[in-house]
């Protein structure tokens, strides 16, 4: 089905736009429990200028989290975000320093961009401004670069940090972490909170919001039991909610439907994994 059909689909439907997209958009955040409390991890670690790590597995909406922080920051917070650590340590220096400058830097040295990075964070503290370092995807960032931005982050006045950093990751961050050589930045990682997969409560909540962002007056719907069957196939993961509530909406489209069925979602879960 073409882009401009679906649009079409979901029009009938009642909807503005698709409201399972599996994009980290902000305008559908999820104001769950445990999503707010790890914004506000995120929040009191650049608030306090400590080193903070939330971890959670794949699809479960930490860089959505990042995102929202983004787009709602703190007073007087400058942030560089890095969304592809898997750079070397050099490039990450640079990639900071557009981020705060909207530069690029003339010297690639390491030596050059650490001395510049450090001019600018001391004039961006001069000006009552915190820096902020938030690194999605955090578990590619190999030791050399980890230790490097350790360093970098002692960077401070007499009275506080120039410098705040924030890894997001999936778990094998925290294992890589625990490694021997990496026991210092470890130790200094006072800030820490994982995100889980909904609980069957959740998972039901979130549909429904999803749904109600998108189509406040649709008549679609998802019954309680197709909300706890699609928990169950999904194991509570967004992303996986949303892969099969977007199949089972479309589905539900082609039968002239308003609501999901069972059989639908299980079809949905068939063709999304290809198990039988």
């Amino acid at each position: 089905m073409a882009a401009l059909d679906l649009n079409v689909c979901y029009q009938q439907l009642g909807f503005t736009e698709a409201p399972f997209r599996i994009t980290p958009d902000t305008d559908y955040f999820f104001r769950s429990p445990q999503h707010l409390r790890a914004l506000a991890h995120l929040q009191f670690g650049i608030a306090s200028g400590e080193l903070t790590m939330l971890t959670g597995e794949v699809g479960v909406g930490k860089t959505l989290v990042c995102r929202y922080l983004l787009r709602h920051p703190p007073k007087g917070v400058r942030f560089a975000y890095l969304l592809n650590p898997d750079q070397s340590y050099v490039d990450l220096l640079g990639s900071i320093y557009r981020d705060l400058t909207g530069q690029i830097p003339e010297d690639h040295g390491i030596g050059a961009l650490q001395r510049s990075l450090s001019h600018v964070l001391l004039e961006l503290a001069g000006r009552g401004e915190r820096v902020a370092v938030l690194v999605d995807e955090a578990h590619r960032l190999g030791g050399n670069a980890l230790e490097g931005l350790r360093l970098l982050s002692n960077l401070d006045t007499e009275k506080e940090k120039l410098m705040c950093l924030s890894f997001v990751g999936q778990p094998e961050l925290e294992r890589t972490l625990s490694r021997r050589v990496l026991r210092p930045l470890s130790q200094r990682i006072s800030i820490r909170f994982r995100l889980k997969p909904f609980d069957c409560r959740e998972t039901m909540d979130y549909i429904r919001h999803r749904l109600r962002v998108a189509g406040p007056r649709t008549r679609f719907q998802f019954s309680p039991g197709v909300m706890m069957l699609t928990h169950y196939l999904s194991g509570g993961v967004p992303r996986r909610i949303n892969q099969l509530c977007h199949r089972s909406l479309l589905a539900a489209y082609a039968r002239h439907r308003c609501d999901v069925s069972l059989r639908m979602v299980l079809r949905a879960r068939r063709e999304i994994t290809g198990l039988t």
